[in-house]
Order: structure tokens, then C-alpha cells, then sequence
């Protein structure tokens, strides 16, 4: 749930692909940092002028692509505390799609899907499925998994049965007893990682990330990093934007969060935000007539879910399995997910016609999907990774008597959301690890100019964040797409694609305030 730094449920995860990464095979060895300073097949001497002596061997360690599914693929290592770069290590796994045009390539252009716990290598093929032939011709797409995600040393917090009992528990708790419960599961969670993954798990932050990256666009050799990152993505550019801004090259924050905002600031909007786009939802349901399960008023249907929801919590609906009925929790959660992209909308009111009725089977099942869960178990730890970064970038303590002061104006906020947004709040604010960095004041100066996008009614990440980046940062340049769902490009808007193309293939930076 939202952080401090930034506002999301999961934002940019409906845009993950759920397959098998593939890529941490016995044919990917992981890399040596203490080895040759070349890659494999470019043998491209790494750009890494000005890094620290003690980080340069991670700079030019020798990189190992190997054949896999999504291209090609490798692991790296990086320093699992910057502080102590000869201590432990992690690893780090990408895949990458090579240029299709080698005599004309650009350079590498990595992707990150937000999250976070969102994979990037996962990302890839959805990535370049639909990117221009321009953009693949003349670019090597990497797409990476963050440190502790996915493939890359995934960070171990819980068992997939006390992860079921978390993400189904009472989202809003009434009595003192839920919420010590509430308390309790955090708190252990926390533990967990802790236990799991060491000091891994005390140094998953965004900026942990975006050094990262650094060492990433020095090992393919690129003097400038290109990125284009969705979401919690734009957070780790921004950041890699405050830490390394003459290494910016042309960066596309895409679905953008406001760094500034404080962990109220930014749940609130997010509850705004998700609260817009299920009245859109119902608006467009209601004229589409007698098929739609709220009836043919607006009000009275957004009614009809925030009373449906507010009844899971003691009588949960039949899902087909006994021992998962539909919580208030997984309702929410399968309801959100379709509000990412309207197209998901009549996905939405089947499920939602079918919950009212009794069977909250679909419902279910969208949450599942939301957490990447089947019938076998969780497929990645992108829950728990979420919890592991949001709670390391945020230093703010919540107590639940703070929780329960701020729910009025969350409700008047969100009427049907607002009350689990503003429990949610609860989760960063009982974590029980600390980072040992201070949030950055994130303006990026002497940055090159970075394109900022925003999706007028995007409910993840609100409009009003991406306007508000575009201003913090020295260099932003604002550019907006006039329409529903979670983040722009790719999403069919001619002008948005081919604005962001002309920018990524020549550096055309388009006027600032530019509308699509």
C-alpha cells in the first residue's frame, strides 16, 4: 500500500506480464565483480568516470549474457549496503532484448514497471510487444529485477499460508482486538524479512535502487543512462535523477509520483484517485444499461459496492473454496485491479454481478492475480518486496489512534474507499526496519531534460503528482494524456507514442504542458 514517498496500490503492476522470468538458470552465471573490466560481447569499456575507487570493480565486473527466453540474459553483483562495498553482496538479474539494427544503435534502454516488487524482466516481452520498430531497432531493451525482487535474490518474509491470512485480513479493523492483530502481522512480517534475508532487507530502499541502476548503465558501457520507467518506476527515476544527474540522458517518468508529498499527502490522493476511477467505472456502466449490476444511477451504484464491501466484513461471499471465502480485503483488491485500465471495466461488472449474487469466485480471482497467486502458491514476493521498499522510504511513525482521527476526512475523500486507505497508512507506519538513508529533497539539477507524463484520470497515480514533478524537477517537461487508466504510453494514444518516440530516438523535447 502507499508510502510516503509516493502514492500506489501495486501501481504499474497490471502492466506485468505474469510469466516465468527464465532467466537464473545454470546458463546465466553470475558475475565477478572482482573480474575483467569488459561485458562478454561488447567488450565496451564501462563508463564509470567519477565513481568511487572502492565501487569500481561492481563498474567493471564481466557480464555473462547467456540464451533465455525473453533474449538474452544475466546476473550481476552490487554491494548489498553502499557503505561497505567490499561486504556482502546480492545479485542482480537482467534480460535483454538486442538492438535490431546494431549499426545504428543508440544504446541500452532500460525499462522498470513500477511496483514496487514489479519485475522488469517479466516486463520485457510486454514492453517490446509494444514499442515502436524504430525504438527496437535502435535500442538494447534491458528490463531488470530490482534488488530483493523477483529473481534477483528475492527477499523471503513469510510462507504463502500466513501470506494468504494477511492479504485476506480485515483491511479496516473495528475493535481493539483486529487492530492489535493488524499491528501484530506487520510487525512480524517485518521480522520475517529480517529473518529471511538479513541485511538485504535493511537495504532494499529506492536509493539502494537507483545506485543500482548506475551500475548497471556502466557495465553496457553507456556514458548516459536512457530509461523509461511506469509508475514506482518514475520514483526510481527521480531519484537516480537527484543522485547522478549528469549521467541523466533522456529518461521517461511515465504514471509519475510526487516524491514531496508526506505518507497522508500521498494515501489520500491515492484514495482520491482509485475513488475517480470507480465512479468513472460506474458511470460507464450505467449508460450501458440493463447489463450493468448497479443498476441505472450513479450514486445509488457506488452505494450498492461501498454497502456490498462493508458486509464481507461479517459475512463473506462463497468463492468455490472453502477455505478462501471473499474478504472485504480480496474484494477490494479484485475490484481495484480492473480500474487500471478501462478495458478491464466489463471484466469488472461480471465479476461485480456475480459477487452481488453470491459468488465472489472472479472477485477472487482478480485478487489473486493482483498478488500473482494460483492454485500452486505466490509466483513472486512482489507482496512482500512492496512492503520491504515502501517501508524503508518513508520515516514516519502512524499509531492506530492516528489512523483513527484521519478516517472522517479520508471517507469525505473517498466515500466507498477511504476507510481502507487510511488504515493502510499503518503498514509503513508499524514497519519495523529503518533505513539508514534520509529521504532525498528531489529536484534534480543539472539533470538534461526529463519527460514527466500523466494520465488525467489515472486512479494509481494521480494526474496532480505528475504536474507536480514536472515542476520540482529542474529540468521536467510535462506531458499529458487526456484519459482513464494507469500510466499513457502504449495505451493507444497516437500522439502520446510518438511524442515519447521522437524523444527517446532523437531528443526531440517536446514543449512543456504539451496535451494528448
Amino acid at each position: 500500500m502507499p508510502s510516503r514517498r509516493r502514492a500506489r496500490i501495486a501501481a504499474g503492476l497490471l502492466l506485468v506480464t505474469l510469466v516465468a522470468a527464465g532467466c537464473t538458470d545454470d546458463d546465466s552465471p553470475s558475475a565477478d565483480p572482482s573480474s575483467d573490466p569488459t561485458t562478454a560481447e561488447t567488450e565496451t569499456q564501462p563508463a564509470d568516470s567519477g565513481v568511487p575507487a572502492e565501487l569500481r570493480p561492481y563498474y567493471r565486473q564481466q557480464v555473462d549474457w547467456s540464451s533465455c527466453s525473453q533474449g538474452d540474459c544475466a546476473t550481476v553483483k552490487v554491494p548489498v549496503d553502499y557503505a561497505e562495498p567490499g561486504g556482502e553482496t546480492t545479485e542482480l538479474a537482467l534480460a535483454r532484448r538486442p538492438a535490431d539494427d546494431p549499426d545504428k544503435r543508440l544504446g541500452t534502454l532500460f525499462i522498470n514497471p513500477g511496483g514496487p516488487g514489479g519485475s522488469g524482466i517479466d516486463y520485457l516481452q510486454t514492453f517490446t510487444d509494444q514499442a515502436s520498430d524504430d525504438v527496437l531497432a535502435r535500442y538494447d531493451i534491458i528490463g531488470f529485477d530490482p534488488r530483493g525482487v523477483g529473481t534477483s535474490d528475492p527477499v523471503e518474509c513469510v510462507d504463502d499460508e500466513e501470506l494468504d491470512k494477511i492479504v485476506a485480513a480485515d483491511p479496516d479493523p473495528d475493535t481493539s482486538a483486529e487492530t492489535k492483530a493488524y499491528v501484530d502481522s506487520v510487525v512480524s512480517m517485518g521480522k520475517g524479512c529480517l529473518a529471511g534475508s538479513g541485511a538485504l532487507a535493511e537495504n532494499m530502499s529506492t536509493i539502494d535502487v537507483a545506485k543500482d541502476l548506475d551500475v548497471l548503465r556502466g557495465l553496457v558501457g553507456d556514458e548516459l543512462l536512457t530509461y523509461a520507467g511506469a509508475s514506482y518506476g518514475t520514483f526510481i527515476g527521480s531519484t537516480y535523477a537527484e543522485l547522478f544527474p549528469k549521467k541523466v540522458g533522456r529518461m521517461v517518468l511515465d504514471g509519475a509520483i510526487d516524491p514531496s508529498l508526506s505518507l497522508r499527502e500521498a494515501t489520500m490522493a491515492q484514495a482520491g484517485g482509485f475513488e475517480g476511477a470507480l465512479r468513472a467505472y460506474a458511470e460507464d456502466c450505467v449508460s450501458g444499461g440493463e447489463s450493468c449490476p448497479l443498476g441505472d444511477d450513479v450514486d445509488a451504484g457506488m452505494q450498492k459496492i461501498g454497502d456490498f464491501l462493508e458486509k464481507l466484513d461479517d459475512s463473506p461471499v462463497e468463492t468455490g473454496d472453502t477455505n478462501r471465502p471473499l474478504t472485504r480485503s480480496l474484494a477490494f483488491y479484485g475490484i481495484a485491479l480492473p480500474l487500471y485500465d478501462e478495458q478491464a471495466w466489463p471484466a469488472l461488472s461480471q465479476a461485480l454481478g456475480n459477487a452481488f449474487g453470491g459468488d465472489g469466485a472472479l472477485l477472487l480471482q482478480y485478487s489473486d492475480l493482483y498478488f500473482d497467486r494460483t492454485s500452486g502458491g505466490y509466483e513472486s514476493n512482489q507482496f512482500e518486496a512492496q512492503s520491504a521498499v515502501n517501508c524503508l522510504d518513508t520515516s514516519e511513525d502512524v499509531s492506530p489512534a492516528d489512523i483513527r482521527k484521519a478516517v472522517p476526512a479520508y471517507e469525505k475523500a473517498a466515500p466507498v474507499f477511504g476507510e481502507i486507505f487510511a488504515w493502510s497508512e499503518l503498514t509503513c507506519g508499524q514497519w519495523p526496519i529503518e533505513s539508514a538513508h534520509k529521504p532525498l529533497d528531489i529536484d534534480g539539477s543539472g539533470a538534461a531534460p526529463i519527460l514527466v507524463v500523466g494520465t488525467t484520470r489515472d486512479p494509481a497515480t494521480p494526474y496532480e503528482q505528475a504536474v507536480s514533478l514536472a515542476k520540482e524537477l529542474d529540468s521536467g517537461v510535462l506531458l499529458s494524456r487526456d484519459g482513464d487508466g494507469h500510466t499513457a504510453y502504449h495505451r493507444g494514444n497516437a500522439c502520446i507514442d510518438e511524442t515519447i518516440d521522437a524523444y527517446l530516438l532523437d531528443g526531440d523535447v517536446p514543449d512543456d504542458g504539451k496535451e494528448c
